[in-house]
């Protein structure tokens, strides 16, 4: 509705001018705006079709790792999911209820499972599906997948070791989580 309010509301910059025109709107690059628009319904469709529950049901394994272990799985599964199935608008939706309600299950604070499951999800750097911002440095053409992935690995595999290192340890002072 938002989006069809711009084609009546008046430009200040010229008399007569409305925000959007159709020349303007052809020139939107739709590929970005339908992949966005997708990653989100897929976050829906999985929570509403039940595969939420059935992933819930999955990841019962968590209850007898030990949480130093629990933070880099959880870290590792959220990251994979982003770089491999959906975007990071996705998986984070996504798998933070999830990980609330792993942490119940499991009786440990939900926030030593949803930080390293929400950031882990922002370590997507190596494919252009993985980010918005990926996906817009992709279409501009001057970014190859050779070097997403080539500088994205590491980037990826600090993230996860210095996030799964600091998020047990510093992680519960600063958050509180092992009061």
């Amino acid at each position: 509705m938002v989006a069809n309010l711009q084609f009546i509301v008046p430009s200040r910059k010229q008399k007569g001018e409305k925000l959007m025109d159709w020349n303007k709107c052809k020139k939107l690059p739709w590929n970005i705006i339908l992949l966005l628009g997708a990653s989100l319904a897929i976050a829906d469709g999985v929570r509403f079709s039940g595969l939420a529950d059935i992933l819930l049901k999955t990841l019962d394994f968590l209850d007898a790792v030990p949480y130093l272990a629990m933070a880099l799985v959880v870290c590792l599964i959220s990251s994979i999911i982003t770089e491999l199935i959906t975007s990071n608008n996705t998986t984070t939706p996504l798998i933070v209820p999830l990980l609330i309600q792993i942490a119940n299950t499991i009786h440990v604070h939900p926030l030593l499972l949803m930080v390293p499951g929400g950031i882990g999800a922002q370590f997507a750097f190596l494919l252009p599906t993985s980010t918005p911002l990926n996906t817009v440095g992709f279409a501009t053409g001057h970014v190859e997948i050779q070097d997403m992935i080539k500088v994205g690995l590491a980037l990826k595999i600090t993230g996860i070791v210095v996030l799964s290192v600091f998020m047990p340890t510093l992680g519960a002072y600063v958050f509180g989580t092992n009061e």
